[in-house]
């Protein structure tokens, strides 16, 4: 099936709503999934070769980042809705199975982002909207992904995305 990347946006918001998927427990999931894609936005002149060239999958990884994890899609259901770039990606960035956060961030899942062109970049937006919006309404996961914040930059960082991994520091920054 061919979709353009507006439909395949829109693919990726029904999904969510099929799913009855909430974004802290009272918002649409699409107000979470625009906000990645609004980080998106902010840096995608960073991107650089063949992920420069697949900006606009990129783009649409962002906002179905979560279909696999949360939405009971499988890759091949991503793939033909969306195209091999962005299943790849959102493959990627899908948790493996664990009990627990440490579990499913473990080191196979941090190997499969770094190996695959455009998940950093699409990780790192997801988890900047994660932390602006647990800043913003003061929320304990906040302090979660404070803690955590070391360990994701030592497994995913990279020089070219520098900016984005400053902007990520800044926010837990304490401000006077």
């Amino acid at each position: 099936m061919y979709m353009d990347a507006f439909n395949k946006v829109l693919w990726c918001i029904e999904k969510h709503k099929e799913t009855n998927h909430l974004y802290d427990n009272y918002l649409p999931y699409e107000f979470h999934l625009k906000m990645v894609a609004r980080v998106a936005a902010d840096f995608i002149d960073i991107l650089t070769g063949k992920e420069k060239f697949a900006h606009v999958e990129i783009q649409v990884a962002c906002y179905g980042h979560d279909l696999i994890e949360d939405c009971r899609c499988s890759y091949n259901d991503v793939k033909e809705a969306l195209g091999v770039i962005p299943a790849d990606i959102i493959y990627a960035v899908s948790n493996e199975k664990g009990k627990n956060r440490k579990e499913r961030a473990n080191d196979k899942y941090y190997k499969g982002i770094v190996d695959t062109p455009g998940a950093v970049f699409v990780k790192l937006c997801d988890r900047i909207a994660n932390v602006e919006y647990s800043k913003l309404t003061k929320s304990k996961m906040f302090e979660m992904y404070k803690k955590e914040n070391k360990e994701f930059v030592n497994k995913l960082y990279r020089d070219d995305y520098g900016r984005m991994f400053d902007h990520l520091d800044s926010l837990f920054a304490i401000k006077p």
